[in-house]
């Protein structure tokens, strides 16, 4: 009887292994698929060397009387006529005083605007934008612009990066009806601080790859191999409802860049012609990030709320 009994329990253990090892190949092979699927494509370069400053002082006043006051503006010299101590109110101190309370107002003006007073320097600000769009996988042909792009582009000058900018942003723009997420983000830094910032953002976004299949930074061009024995199964799923591309646009600009927060797909329009309205002379460094870059891979829906939870539908 318990012959019979361990013989019952043999008989089922070894289909039960069978099952097992089958289930984990399965697991193990969708695994590596979706692996494969989450490469991506980058373009980018710039530098945040700070521009040439030049400090010229204040031409000194001269008094009528010989004396000669260092520096300028609203200052002593200027307030010795009004308490006798020389000359009267009205006349040529008078308007001098004028002109030096409005060079005070109109240095204000300027510190206060798009640049920062360090040891006596005007450094300029920059703003770090971000820019991610979501769209459904039919916009196939938006992957072979990038890829097209990330082969040709000169990405080690800022002609060829504001170029990069405007043909990316364009690409996105040719496929509204395709969006279907959005959105944006941006933060003010001074120029020292400016480089770390972009970097950190950069640097969040390329984690979310398994892998960079194929790359142009400054003039730089990688690609990896692509494995040709998965192709039938990547088309397969890229017929698939709601399957998606996701696109990353991370720049920094001189001065104030306002993006409008994403809650519709105007938002987003005009979120996509405010960067790519940025000029040569103003863009110091991009980033051009694309999942998947393999035409025919997707993302699922999954993968998009889970890797990018902070866009939006528009």
């Amino acid at each position: 009887m318990r012959n019979k009994r361990f013989g019952w329990i043999r008989s089922w253990l070894k289909p039960l292994l069978i099952f097992t090892l089958v289930f984990s190949l399965v697991l193990g092979q969708a695994g590596d698929a979706m692996a494969a699927m989450r490469g991506g494509g980058r373009i980018g370069g710039g530098s945040f060397r700070a521009p040439s400053r030049t400090y010229a002082p204040s031409r000194p006043y001269t008094s009528p009387r010989g004396g000669v006051y260092p520096g300028g503006g609203f200052g002593f010299p200027f307030l010795i006529p009004l308490f006798g101590f020389g000359g009267g109110f009205g006349g040529l101190f008078t308007l001098l005083i004028f002109f030096s309370i409005a060079n005070f107002l109109v240095r204000s003006l300027r510190s206060g605007g798009s640049s920062d007073e360090v040891g006596g320097y005007s450094t300029p600000s920059v703003t770090i934008s971000k820019l991610q769009v979501g769209l459904l996988a039919d916009a196939r042909s938006l992957q072979a612009d990038l890829n097209r792009l990330a082969q040709t582009a000169d990405t080690g000058s800022s002609a060829g990066l504001a170029k990069v900018l405007q043909e990316t942003t364009l690409a996105i723009s040719r496929h509204p009806e395709y969006w279907v997420y959005g959105g944006s983000s941006g933060n003010k830094s001074r120029l020292e601080m400016a480089e770390a910032e972009f970097n950190r953002l950069a640097l969040t976004e390329r984690s979310k790859f398994s892998g960079e299949t194929l790359s142009n930074v400054n003039n730089q061009i990688q690609q990896a191999p692509i494995d040709v024995s998965t192709s039938d199964e990547q088309a397969a799923l890229a017929q698939a409802p709601g399957e998606y591309i996701v696109v990353t646009l991370v720049v920094a600009s001189q001065g104030a860049l306002q993006l409008p927060k994403i809650d519709s797909s105007e938002d987003l329009r005009k979120a996509l012609t405010t960067l790519g309205a940025v000029s040569s002379d103003r863009l110091l460094a991009l980033e051009v990030l694309w999942s998947p870059q393999i035409e025919g891979d997707t993302l699922s829906a999954e993968e998009v709320v889970a890797e990018y939870p902070d866009l939006r539908l528009v």
